[in-house]
């Protein structure tokens, strides 16, 4: 397999690993960056 310099399935384990860890201990906190995603895209929910 070839070197790469810029490896995409890493980088999104690695968001999701952050965010799994941010959210397991403040539950609250996807919340709101939930409801702030939808009030910048004028979501409805």
């Amino acid at each position: 397999m070839r070197d790469k310099k810029f490896d995409a399935v890493r980088m999104m384990r690695e968001i999701r690993d952050k965010l799994s860890k941010r959210y397991s201990e403040d539950p609250e906190a996807e919340k709101r960056d939930l409801q702030g995603i939808r009030k910048k895209y004028g979501i409805k929910g």
